[in-house]
């Protein structure tokens, strides 16, 4: 799950590399030569590896990480120019493109384990709205970030989605209408990433973390996950009135049993994730 892996990707490997270590689900974008670009092969090999990975009780958490200097450039724009060819001028490919992408980021958004991403290199356009859509995220001390469409004519849009959430209007929007790239430690402490750390130390970091949420009953996680976003939508009353509903539900969960029956008792709880 390194982010400079020993064996980089090639245009005949996986575009993205899995493996599993204690409930963990380790994901690397594994196109180097493209920047790990969110070409319509990497959109495809995410979306299948998300869909698996929601239906595998066995997973508790995801890390996605890279190989290669750049965590992702973003869509990849040789692969969209390619299409301006058509009678349409690429319109109807566009439109598919972006409506795949924005499933993707949804799919994150809905998969009940939280997803960690891992970050050594740049992230940008896509890219940085892929970090962003991210639960968490650890960044090295050489990690950049940048929504940069403005300079190309082509203003980050749909990132601005996930990256409007994530940080606060001014801040968004001066990396929208500069475009102009930032260093991890401003993406810190506007609330971009979680933790930064070290180049090299991005994976414990990142491990240790995981395995922290992974400890606790996938049940908990899976619905205070749900309801963190639900809410977020919601006016102060009507979160209210959602959060209120959710508790009760957890309360009544054998989990919550169990680990509140462990509190007084003073001992370790034992799950069952129900």
């Amino acid at each position: 799950m390194t982010a400079r892996s020993a064996n980089p990707g090639s245009a005949t490997a996986p575009p993205l590399l899995r493996g599993d270590i204690d409930g963990i689900a380790l994901l690397s974008l594994n196109r180097p030569e493209r920047r790990n670009a969110l070409s319509d092969e990497m959109l495809d090999a995410l979306r299948d590896e998300f869909a698996a990975i929601a239906a595998d009780r066995s997973v508790r958490v995801v890390i996605l990480s890279h190989n290669g200097p750049a965590f992702s450039a973003g869509h990849d724009v040789k692969e969209m120019t390619a299409h301006r060819a058509a009678p349409d001028r690429g319109r109807a490919y566009f439109k598919a493109l972006m409506e795949k992408c924005s499933a993707v980021m949804m799919s994150i958004r809905n998969l009940p384990q939280p997803v960690i991403a891992v970050v050594e290199g740049v992230a940008t356009a896509a890219g940085c709205q892929l970090v962003a859509t991210c639960d968490l995220a650890v960044a090295a001390e050489t990690a950049r970030f940048a929504t940069p469409g403005v300079h190309i004519g082509l203003f980050c849009s749909t990132p601005m989605v996930a990256l409007s959430r994530n940080v606060s209007n001014k801040h968004a929007m001066e990396m929208l209408l500069t475009g102009d790239m930032i260093p991890a430690e401003d993406a810190y402490r506007i609330g971009l990433v979680n933790r930064v750390v070290p180049a090299g130390q991005t994976s414990e970091a990142a491990l240790a973390m995981a395995r922290a949420i992974a400890s606790k009953s996938a049940y908990t996680v899976k619905i205070g996950k749900e309801a963190f976003y639900r809410q977020r939508e919601l006016d102060l009353a009507g979160a209210y009135k959602l959060t209120v509903d959710v508790m009760v539900e957890n309360m009544m969960a054998r989990d919550a049993e169990e680990g509140i029956g462990a509190f007084i008792e003073k001992r370790d709880p034992k799950w069952e994730n129900r």
